[in-house]
């Protein structure tokens, strides 16, 4: 006769409100994502020495990759092309080793007094004229702060030489190691994923071909698109650099390129080094138009270029670039401020590939490993 209440009031004893319950169950899943993280980089920290080497050689064999297969489409035996493409590789990095680095090492060596000189320029002008009411002593206690805190860092890591050695050996085996199996994934690319494939259910191999074949598109895409912006930015700099009376000119112009493959970080940092060096070799004037220069071809690039080049699979939100470069360099350091956004946009993009259930029309079907390997 009467409607039916609702019974209100506190849920029954031992069952919590559901939204307290769902929260709970999402953070106890986020602590041990967070552990497995933890430990998965401890890993890899303790690993380096197989991980770098392998990851150096699948960003070269990427960029390699598409010459071979060229060659190949034009009749080459695969095994001749392979050769034919690593050794031209190997030929390239002999000849600039020979040739180009040794003339760039000489600049080199004076490019951190030029940038000290310049920071003596920018002290003085603080003390002198800027509006900040500081006065030269106060700034040289705060340089002592700072050098102790530098210092202290580096004394408590411990046995410094000893650590540098180590390094040294680990950069060259490491590079040694890198070539080595970047031979052997141009080589045997195919095989390798079709006995990965082979390790999976039936059902499950065409979605994985799909997900590997977007991360190796968008990691081919950003290393092309990386140099491509890398290289317009260091010739118009150094032009610029070059045309206003500025020395160091091919340093700053190395430094450019290799800055390229950080985005935002790394197009903000050349562009400091570059007028730092043009204010310490020709004077403020020379450093107001490398800077105006610099701004204008980083905007250029950010705004026009750059989406072009690397189209829609690198359309990264500038706050996951930055949130990503600083999580790479805190946990690896300056290799992994250069593998952050790489890596982030090839898990965005297979994540995207994997939410999307079909090929979208954006899968990568070019050069790879994956379009030959249909494991039977």
């Amino acid at each position: 006769m009467f409607p039916q209440q609702r019974a209100s009031g506190p849920p029954p004893p031992g069952r919590l409100n559901p939204t307290i319950d769902r929260a709970g169950a999402y953070g106890w899943r986020l602590i041990a994502i967070g552990i497995i993280v933890w430990f998965a980089v401890a890993l890899l920290d303790r690993l380096r020495v197989v991980v770098f080497p392998v990851v150096v050689a699948t960003f070269i064999c990427v960029a390699l990759w598409g010459p071979a297969h060229w060659l190949q489409r034009r009749g080459w035996p695969a095994l001749l092309a392979v050769w034919t493409v690593f050794l031209g590789f190997i030929a390239v990095l002999t000849l600039a080793a020979l040739l180009v680095v040794p003339a760039i090492g000489r600049e080199f060596g004076s490019l951190g007094g030029t940038i000290e000189e310049a920071y003596g320029h920018v002290e003085a002008w603080i003390v002198e004229d800027s509006p900040i009411d500081i006065d030269r002593q106060r700034l040289d206690e705060l340089e002592d702060q700072a050098r102790d805190a530098l210092r202290g860092s580096v004394s408590s890591s411990g046995g410094l030489v000893v650590k540098s050695a180590v390094l040294v050996l680990e950069l060259v085996a490491g590079a040694l190691l890198s070539l080595v199996l970047t031979f052997f994934f141009l080589k045997d690319g195919d095989k390798f994923v079709a006995f990965a494939l082979r390790r999976l259910p039936p059902g499950r191999r065409d979605l994985a071909r799909r997900l590997a074949g977007r991360g190796w598109a968008t990691l081919g895409g950003f290393l092309r698109g990386s140099a491509l912006l890398g290289t317009v930015e260091a010739v118009i700099i150094g032009a610029a650099l070059w045309l206003s009376g500025g020395g160091l000119v091919a340093p700053v112009m190395v430094v450019t390129f290799a800055a390229a493959f950080v985005p935002l970080v790394g197009a903000v940092v050349a562009g400091l080094v570059a007028v730092a060096v043009a204010l310490a070799t020709s004077g403020l004037t020379s450093a107001v138009i490398v800077g105006v220069v610099a701004l204008v071809v980083q905007q250029f690039d950010n705004d026009l270029l750059a989406p072009v080049v690397f189209g829609r699979m690198l359309r990264i939100h500038p706050v996951v670039i930055l949130l990503a470069v600083a999580a790479g360099g805190t946990l690896a350091g300056l290799a992994g401020a250069f593998l952050a956004v790489p890596v982030t946009a090839v898990v965005i993009n297979v994540v995207a590939e994997a939410r999307a259930g079909s090929d979208d029309g954006e899968a990568w079907t070019g050069p790879s490993p994956l379009h030959r390997s249909a494991p039977n």
